[in-house]
């Protein structure tokens, strides 16, 4: 391909109408190929012998102009995003390729997607914990695999079925973290400044290699309609790497797999040699008593001045104290729901940011979290000084990205958003990952993941169970793909921590959406929400641009619970996905963690070694 500026790419190549499809590609290569039913289009299932091996292929397509006649073809096809029904699909058909006769046989999935399917019927049946469950069969599963980046691999939804043990990608196709429109959306609120995205994504076959998230870059044809010349390319490298991969025992494969998600974000792989710091002292106090940020903080003489509907609540005449108004919480002119009642700060700090009159929540920083389930004095941090600056490849910290993180610096006493320690529940010694939406709206990026791994680690060497609390809005923009990949670094870890036969508590707040939810936060034994937690794969906002209709109620924990009942009558669908649990208010959740932890001491014995 001859070089082009890369928005050309995007609109030209990558995205053009001609390009051929997924299932071109294979048909051309795999002359016997046998499809497997249900096709819908989208999603395409099947197996082939060829080259002396058998092959299973599992790959995404987007659709032909000839498909797009109607509104019901576009609707049908939805623009080759697969949903929560077809990421089901894919998960019985690994499952039964794994019973099958495994000798000689060999995985190749190809990628040409936008993302995961952000409809709310795909959010509405666990989309995310399917996202998860599926990297983790891809993580696990006993046969060499490889994987193809086609047009497009955007977000959640082509590492749903791209990690793998050889992975290339077309020299003229683009890999991110998010569609360029969604990433605009969110970074730049104008979902029409793809170019700038582009910029900050770095999705270029060479970027990626460099970073590591892929090994080969294909060639691709001078026209981007020239079947044959794809699947030369792409046939080409599936001989050779197929006959490399069958010289390699599964159980070394098995182990590069998980040490390359090890090592994502950190291509010199420094990671045993970085110093982890356990800070021996109780949690910062000063920073407790300090109000979070973009809170509106009033004073109730002022307030009592006019006469309001919460008129003689008790606070006026007392001496002036610092309050805060229900439902006018926050700094930004944005609407909030709430009761209007005026309520100490000090008292709403107590309450966990819960109002005590109607019980409406405010988005609660880690140390808040930390407060609210540990008991005082019991956490000590770990890892507090790895940070971007010491991890990250100067590739991704650019200089707009460092302006970046100093803001999150003066918004957060912490200093990534994910925060590590050891604590106790109740007397219980557990390790603790919580977000810090304080800090970068709680986004996963390699420094969150590297902690998490590190946690794990910890957990498995002190022989506690590890609590998790989601808090996060998705993966670290600002980052690209590396950020991306810190999913199946999480869903790796928190593999080692079961193997381990230790538990894994994951709690989820509000929000949790992106990478978050659809990595190791939807893999806890037990996963317990607040009835309002937002818990979503792609935020509303996106969806919002997108042209996709919101009901925010129906993605809420407390919603979600409730068809989590249903989950016992599809099992076949389901699978191993167990949806939420349980749900309760913040000030319930230590006493129901201390529950599930008592359980598994009393069933288990003494955890600790």
């Amino acid at each position: 391909m001859t070089s082009m500026d890369v928005l050309d790419v995007f609109k030209r190549r990558t995205r053009s109408p001609l390009r051929p499809r997924s299932g071109d590609v294979i048909r051309t290569i795999f002359p016997h190929f046998r499809q497997h039913p249900p096709y819908t289009g989208s999603l395409i299932l099947g197996e082939a012998d060829q080259w002396d091996r058998h092959w299973f292929f599992v790959a995404q397509q987007k659709p032909k102009p000839q498909n797009l006649r109607t509104k019901e073809d576009l609707a049908k096809l939805n623009h080759g995003m697969l949903t929560a029904e077809e990421h089901s699909q894919i998960l019985r058909f690994l499952a039964k390729a794994r019973t099958g006769n495994l000798n000689g046989a060999i995985l190749f999935s190809l990628v040409d997607t936008y993302g995961a399917d952000i409809s709310m019927d795909s959010a509405r049946h666990f989309q995310a914990f399917f996202i998860a469950r599926l990297i983790r069969a891809f993580l696990t599963l006993p046969m060499p695999t490889i994987s193809v980046i086609l047009g497009e691999g955007g977000s959640g939804g082509a590492l749903a079925i791209q990690f793998t043990d050889r992975q290339a990608q077309m020299d003229d196709a683009l890999y991110a973290t998010a569609p360029p429109e969604s990433m605009a959306a969110i970074i730049f609120r104008d979902p029409s400044k793809v170019r700038e995205a582009l910029d900050i994504l770095k999705p270029t076959a060479a970027d990626l290699k460099e970073l590591g998230i892929i090994d080969t870059v294909l060639p691709s044809p001078k026209d981007v309609a020239d079947l044959g010349g794809f699947a030369r390319s792409i046939g080409g490298y599936l001989e050779k790497t197929a006959k490399e991969l069958g010289k390699i025992k599964i159980v070394k494969l098995l182990e590069a797999r998980r040490d390359r998600a090890e090592a994502y974000g950190l291509p010199m792989r420094k990671r045993r040699k970085l110093t982890g710091f356990l800070i021996k002292t109780p949690l910062l106090r000063k920073a407790v008593l300090q109000p979070p940020p973009d809170i509106k903080i009033l004073s109730a003489n002022e307030s009592a001045l006019q006469v309001h509907h919460d008129y003689g609540d008790g606070l006026a005449g007392r001496p002036p104290q610092e309050c805060v108004r229900c439902g006018d919480t926050g700094t930004k002119d944005e609407a909030e729901e709430g009761c209007g009642r005026l309520i100490p700060l000090q008292t709403y700090i107590d309450n966990h940011y819960v109002c005590p009159h109607c019980g409406k929540a405010r988005v609660m920083g880690a140390l808040g979290w930390i407060n609210c389930l540990t008991d005082p004095d019991s956490f000590h941090e770990l890892y507090r000084d790895l940070t971007a600056d010491r991890l990250l490849p100067p590739l991704i910290l650019t200089p707009e990205y460092k302006k970046f993180i100093d803001k999150q610096d003066r918004r957060s006493p912490f200093r990534e958003a994910l925060v590590t320690g050891e604590a106790r529940i109740y007397g219980h010694e557990v390790v603790l990952a919580v977000c810090d939406f304080y800090f970068s709206g709680g986004s996963m990026g390699v420094v969150f993941g590297e902690k998490f791994n590190r946690a794990v680690d910890y957990a498995i060497e002190k022989r506690w169970p590890l609590v998790s609390l989601c808090c996060s809005g998705g993966a670290r923009l600002y980052e690209g793909t590396l950020a991306l990949m810190q999913m199946a670094k999480t869903i790796a870890a928190v593999d080692q921590l079961k193997e381990h036969g230790l538990p894994f508590f994951s709690i989820l707040a509000d929000p949790s959406t992106g990478g978050a939810i659809a990595s190791y936060a939807a893999l806890g034994d037990v996963i317990i929400a607040e009835p309002q937690a937002m818990v979503i794969f792609t935020g509303p906002r996106v969806m919002k641009s997108r042209g996709f209709p919101v009901d925010e109620e129906a993605i809420r924990a407390a919603s979600l619970h409730k068809l989590s009942a249903d989950i016992f009558r599809r099992m076949d669908f389901y699978q191993e996905i167990r949806g939420i649990h349980e749900v309760a208010e913040r000030p319930e959740f230590k006493r129901v963690l201390c529950k599930y932890l008592d359980f598994y001491r009393n069933s288990h014995g003494k955890l600790a070694g």
